[in-house]
């Protein structure tokens, strides 16, 4: 495995980064390596999608350039095939444009989906290099959504990785699990694949006072942090909030769900016909001052993704999040979630929520052991799972791309 190389260059080469998923700078790992490329002297553009509080087409923010585009967001199969085919068709116009300003070098594509090499292919015939970010495991990603059938659209998706494997000059990975992927199954060569985890800044992201009034007029906050989609989890969470407050007697407890996605609707239907939803609130997405209030207040923080293929390789950004907050974890044992977390989080059985309540109750009756999980994840985040560390992967795969 590559290690990361001190040498910080000096570049006058300009980047294009393409994410698909969320805008800049919400999307907190782009939006990170695109800060750390352009304080290392690159000049660094951005295409991502609009969404609510991102609706400029065009804006400079830190002297970064981000272009964004109309997006809506797929529930089904045929809705993916057209949100890909029209994000892609955006993509390569904005993608001219840019090129006709910056003469960029490097093509920086974050999946999902698999299909933006197709626009680095065709910068790569005027020179540029092609790094392949790999954020999802897209075949696996299309199984959590929609089952396990293996169908013309998961065969299309397997094709896609491998394209976008090959055509890749360097490889990014989130983790030892991606990079195993990008092996064996993508072919590249060990040099060519580098780790660059999606960790907290520590500069911004640290411990402060409590915010009692968010707890709304109970003693304990449990918190979820993220995306609310058909993989993430969500709806077992609710039934471990349901056994916490009717089968265990528990009405000390306020449950709360921060950030967006597709199944918003239909989780809060879930959580009112359980006839709990006087104790869940759902927020949104909400601002990074918020969300600080509401983790420096956090009790508990959860992340209830199952285990299935993808999520069982995957870094769920959440956990070190609440790490970086001091806050204790509970998530079911995954292998990279125990590889983020260690021995900052209790696990519960793989998808049972009812041990997954037992486990959040554990940590509700015993501050001691609330407050030694947390010290425990805010030294690990400090030691070893932060920016800074991981930034200095990220540039020397910048360096590789570029031999």
């Amino acid at each position: 495995m590559p290690t990361p190389d001190s040498r910080l260059p000096t570049p006058t080469l300009a980047v294009l980064i393409i994410v698909e998923n969320l805008p800049v700078p919400f999307d907190r790992r782009v939006w990170q390596e695109a800060r750390a490329l352009a304080e290392a002297g690159y000049r660094v553009s951005v295409i991502c999608p609009k969404s609510r509080g991102f609706e400029k087409r065009r804006e400079t923010i830190e002297g970064i350039e981000i272009y964004r585009h109309t997006l809506w967001e797929a529930v089904s199969p045929l809705g993916y095939l057209i949100e890909y085919t029209w994000a892609l068709a955006a993509q390569f116009l904005l993608a001219m444009r840019i090129y006709a300003r910056t003469r960029f070098r490097i093509v920086h594509a974050c999946n999902p989906p698999d299909l933006m090499f197709l626009v680095a292919l065709i910068f790569k015939l005027f020179g540029a290099r092609f790094i392949f970010d790999h954020h999802d495991l897209s075949p696996e990603l299309w199984e959590a959504k929609f089952g396990s059938g293996r169908g013309v659209f998961h065969w299309l998706l397997c094709l896609a990785e491998r394209w976008t494997f090959r055509t890749a000059d360097v490889s990014i990975a989130t983790n030892e699990s991606y990079r195993e992927v990008a092996l064996a199954r993508g072919g590249m060569k060990p040099g060519r694949v580098f780790i660059v985890r999606s960790t907290p800044d520590l500069g911004r992201m640290r411990p402060g006072q409590p915010q009692p009034e968010l707890k709304r007029g109970r003693p304990f906050l449990v918190l979820y942090l993220g995306t609310m989609g058909p993989q993430e989890g969500v709806d077992l969470m609710l039934q471990s909030a349901d056994h916490i407050i009717k089968k265990r007697g528990r009405q000390d407890v306020s449950f709360v769900f921060i950030g967006g996605g597709s199944e918003i609707p239909r989780l809060k239907a879930q959580a009112a016909a359980s006839g709990i939803e006087a104790f869940v609130n759902f927020t949104g997405r909400i601002s990074d001052d918020e969300l600080a209030r509401y983790l420096c207040t956090a009790d508990v923080c959860v992340a209830p993704d199952p285990k299935n293929p993808i999520n069982d390789k995957s870094t769920m950004n959440k956990i070190l999040e609440y790490m970086a907050y001091t806050r204790p974890v509970v998530l079911f044992d995954l292998t990279e979630g125990r590889r983020s977390a260690g021995d900052a989080a209790l696990y519960a059985h793989p998808n049972d929520p009812v041990d997954f309540a037992a486990q959040i109750i554990r940590l509700l009756d015993s501050q001691p052991l609330r407050r030694q999980l947390g010290e425990i994840g805010r030294r690990r985040i400090e030691e070893n799972l932060n920016w800074e560390i991981e930034k200095r992967s990220l540039l020397a795969a910048y360096i590789a791309a570029l031999k």
